[in-house]
């Protein structure tokens, strides 16, 4: 028989080991299955670093913690045994135990500081990116010194964080030591001493030489502290400008180091207090010259702020001010920017379409929400696929560059029947998306739909050379589920007459389900635990595919890096299908550097230094380099250095997509509002600034609303530049006015890539914005008339986004108006409206609107269209017949007048309106030419 003693010890393993699988079990499984899945994508170096990195700094901070918090609690309990009756005598149930308190003392304490040191290692090993940033920091790019303090950049973006969490720890820590201090002097008695009268003292001086100690050590942390939170000052955000102030550099921070050292001075008395057992005199002696100092520093600061600063705030802030330009221009990357002057000229002359064919080729007619719709309805084929996005691109046509929509076709399960919602049809069958559609930027079929390039299932394609060989997406936007490949039953691929195309998975992707222990594991995993070990789909053979949302994807390989919410989808050379993202690397510690919102973060400074690549078959996920000069992907880099590649590894084909980020417009936009202005003066009165311009836009509830432009990705010859290129624009107006001021544009093609462009518009005069175009077109007779009318027919008008859109030396308004009838959510082009600054014009379709518009001026577009038929949507335009002698002209006009007045009493609108734009570029020309 088992003695007693070996049994209750094999209990207790046993119920250790329960309660170890109940606590971390959970957590010990997942971190296998992320094992295997970074294995799976080449990546597991970068899972055991990253793990790595995370246990050594939750045992680091642990073991210290608990050293210190038991050594502490033994030095405290050894000095107060003599003291402590050996046993306290409770009562559970009436009935009286007797329990020793040495023991029951050790045990609780031991107890206590393993779980606070457990609760300190893990708060702090979410810390382990800013501790390891600071570790591997490179010292090569260390940047220049800031004004202030004379510090590199590095010392901000990476040591400066790292201390900051340090002490914050040191804080915590010597606070829990002054708690247990406190505790042995309740339990000794100590506070029912203290109560008495003042000239009364403990008589344990064991209590009073351990809280004394506890007392300095979080008087040497607040010193520490105070002197690192100077820095802070570069970073505080101020009515005016951010970072330091003149009362900050001549009071605040030289207070701030007298404070420091005060506070030093007490940690020095409090240790004399502990050898000398002064006791409580000398620990409010301590702490009493930081208080006071602490106190004139600001009493002395908010003085010079109100009778000094603010008489002359202007010339006491001019250089601080200046830093904060400065900074703020080289943190958000605006400091390279190139700043150009745009005329923006009213005539049709100075848009010069001649020499701008292929801009006006390009103009994005199909805005994004109504060509979504549009796919929802002729392709989507079944009521499980969806399209989520649209995606802006170019593409060489023909040899011809030419801009392009794409979006892919994705699958939803949350959309199969109901009937249809079962394990195997979830998990097995209905596992990917396929294919994509491509359709020219402005290509129309005569009945106002897109004009596609690829299209339908399987993928058919109306351009020579243009193919999707892999259409399958496993890897998606909505591809939110995890789904089992390479079983014994047949995947669902697409739908074909009356029976279902099916297919198998041919990739290298995923997890090995392998034998039945691992089987188990990932069923457990995946709850999964009493279907997948027991299916007979499932073989050796079959393959996990997991987080194949490519958020989810990029976000578990690097969560350290902030992502474009938009990425977008690109068709390899090959014929495969690739999701490209950008990647930045953001920091709120720049010097000087003024904070934005960024999501749910703030932060005051930013870089798109890596563009990540997925591949939407097999999953395959890269991430490339893109800014060598970022010193935090630098950091990076050196901590995980086969997570990622240099840009010139990036295959040709995919290297022709990269483009501007829409993200970083944004927030260089959102920046350069304020900080064009590099006059402190002007700056200081807020003079000059800008804004995003607005258009009146549709919210998520279909009502109409005032809200910010959003970037235009559009292929044009920039103004000053020979080569058509891809550049993402977005125009500027100033505060509170909705006139045009000028513009950002950001290039995306070749060398040029990554460098944005400013064109400033001549303060001289009013140049139209957004919402001026738009009332001018709600002020037009003939066209405002049939917009009611077809509001009036059982129909909905719905209009696109207006486009401003350089053009020679003068801007081009252009808006797509649908129809979309009330019972169909699918709108076709009815209306193209364009105008210059003095003219407007519209048509049925582009060509008649830049007939409308620019007169014998757009003849070329029949010539540009023929070049071009072989591209889908490019239908020929006809030459304008005018009249070459001044007779011409005066029968032309009247007969002008004469279809003006016949359309008109026929309702026709639209075509009434032509013949009247027509009709008064005739009478001007006749008017200048008799001048």
């Amino acid at each position: 028989m088992r003695p007693p003693g070996n049994r209750r010890r094999t209990i207790l393993i046993v119920l250790a080991l329960a309660l170890f699988i109940l606590f971390f079990g959970r957590s010990t499984l997942s971190y296998y299955i992320d094992a295997l899945w970074f294995a799976s994508l080449g990546y597991g170096d970068v899972f055991w670093k990253g793990l790595r990195l995370e246990s050594t700094t939750f045992l680091t901070f642990f073991v210290i913690t608990f050293v210190v918090l038991y050594g502490f609690f033994l030095a405290l309990k050894r000095a107060h045994l003599p003291n402590l009756p050996p046993s306290r005598t409770i009562y559970i149930a009436g009935e009286p135990l007797r329990l020793p308190v040495e023991p029951v003392l050790r045990i609780a304490g031991l107890g206590a500081c393993l779980v606070v040191s457990g609760i300190v290692g893990a708060g702090m090993m979410l810390e382990w990116p800013t501790l390891s940033l600071w570790r591997f920091a490179p010292q090569n790019q260390a940047g220049s010194a800031d004004p202030i303090f004379g510090r590199p950049l590095n010392f901000y973006l990476f040591t400066l964080p790292a201390w900051e969490v340090i002490l914050g720890w040191l804080l915590a820590l010597a606070g829990l030591v002054c708690a247990i201090s406190l505790l042995f002097m309740f339990i000794m008695g100590s506070t029912r001493v203290l109560s008495r009268t003042r000239s009364a003292y403990p008589s344990s001086n064991s209590s009073w030489r351990g809280f004394s100690v506890a007392f300095a050590f979080l008087l040497l942390v607040l010193a520490a502290r105070t002197y690192v939170a100077r820095f802070d000052r570069l970073f505080e955000q101020h009515t005016i400008f951010s970072g330091v102030t003149y009362t900050d550099a001549h009071i605040v921070l030289p207070g701030m180091l007298i404070v420091s050292v005060a506070l030093f001075f007490g940690f020095v008395l409090s240790m004399a207090n502990a050898i000398r057992l002064s006791r409580l005199r000398w620990l409010i002696a301590a702490v009493v010259p930081a208080i006071f100092t602490y106190i004139a520093v600001q009493v002395v600061a908010s003085y010079v702020s109100s009778f000094i600063v603010k008489p002359n705030e202007l010339s006491r802030e001019r250089p601080y001010i200046t830093n904060n330009i400065e900074y703020t221009r080289r943190a958000y990357g605006l400091d390279g920017v190139s700043e150009r002057e745009f005329p923006a000229e009213t005539t049709m002359q100075s848009a010069d379409p001649e020499h701008n064919r292929a801009t006006l080729e390009n103009i994005r007619l199909w805005d994004w929400h109504a060509l979504q719709d549009t796919l929802r309805q002729l392709q989507e084929i079944r009521t499980y696929y969806d399209f989520p996005d649209i995606d802006i691109d170019r593409y060489s046509i023909g040899g011809t560059e030419r801009q392009v929509m794409l979006a892919t076709r994705e699958l939803n399960v949350e959309k199969l029947p109901e009937s249809s919602r079962n394990w195997i049809n979830e998990k097995l069958i209905y596992t990917h998306g396929y294919g994509i559609t491509m359709n020219p930027v402005n290509g129309f079929t005569p009945e106002g739909l897109p004009t596609f390039m690829l299209n339908n299932m399987p993928v058919q394609s109306t351009v020579a050379g243009l193919n999707v060989t892999r259409p399958e997406i496993y890897f998606g936007e909505m591809t939110n589920t995890d789904v089992y490949v390479k079983t014994r039953q047949k995947e669902f691929n697409y739908p074909q007459g009356q029976s279902n195309n099916l297919t198998e998975y041919e990739g290298s992707g995923g997890i090995p389900l392998g034998g039945f222990l691992r089987r188990i594991l990932i069923a457990l995993d995946q709850a999964d635990l009493t279907k997948l070990p027991f299916s007979d789909d499932i073989s050796g053979e079959s393959r996990l595919l997991m987080r194949r949302n490519v958020h989810d994807r990029v976000a578990a390989l690097a969560p350290f890096l902030t992502y474009d919410p938009d990425p977008y989808i690109v068709l390899g050379d090959d014929g495969r299908l690739w999701w490209m993202m950008d990647a930045f690397t953001t920091s709120e510690t720049y010097p000087y550097s003024s904070n934005y919102r960024l999501d749910d973060a703030s932060i005051n400074y930013m870089r798109n230094s890596v563009k990540v690549v997925i591949n939407a078959y097999d999953g395959s996920t890269a991430f490339y380099v893109f800014d060598h000069d970022d010193p935090i992907v630098a950091a990076y880099r050196r901590i995980f250095p086969t997570l990622f590649k240099d840009d010139s590894e990036m295959p040709p084909d995919l290297r022709r997509h990269v483009r501007y980020p829409e993200l970083l417009l944004k927030m260089q936009a959102a920046v350069y509002g304020l900080y064009h202005m590099t006059n402190p003066e002007v700056f200081y009165n807020r003079e000059d600034l800008w804004t995003v311009a607005s258009e009146v836009g549709m919210t998520a509830g279909g009502e109409q609303a005032t809200m910010p432009l959003q970037p235009n990705f559009i292929l044009m010859k920039l103004p000053g530049e020979s080569n058509v290129e891809f550049v993402e624009i977005l125009p500027f107006t100033p505060a509170n006015r909705n006139n045009l001021i000028g513009w950002i544009a950001g290039r995306s093609d070749g060398a040029e890539y990554g460098k944005a462009l400013i064109y400033d518009f001549p303060k001289t005069r009013l140049v139209d914005g957004p919402l001026q175009i738009e009332a001018r077109i709600d002020q037009n007779a003939q066209l405002s008339g049939q917009l009611t009318l077809w509001n009036q027919q059982g129909s909905h008008v719905r209009r696109g986004s207006l486009l401003v859109i350089p053009i020679g030396r003068a801007l081009l308004y252009a808006e797509p108006i649908y129809l979309q009838a009330q019972r169909s959510p699918m709108p076709e082009l009815r209306l193209v409206v364009l105008a210059l600054q003095d003219r407007l014009a519209y048509g049925p379709n582009f060509e008649s609107a830049m007939s409308s518009l620019f007169g014998n001026a757009a003849s070329y577009l029949a010539e540009g269209s023929r070049d071009a038929s072989s591209a889908p949507g490019n239908a020929p335009s006809q030459p304008a017949n005018a009249a070459t002698d001044r007779q011409a002209q005066i029968r032309q006009a009247a007969k002008d007048l004469a279809d003006y007045q016949r359309l008109t009493g026929e309702g026709k609108l639209s075509e009434a309106g032509q013949k009247l734009e027509q009709l008064k570029r005739e009478l001007e020309q006749l008017e200048n030419e008799k001048q």
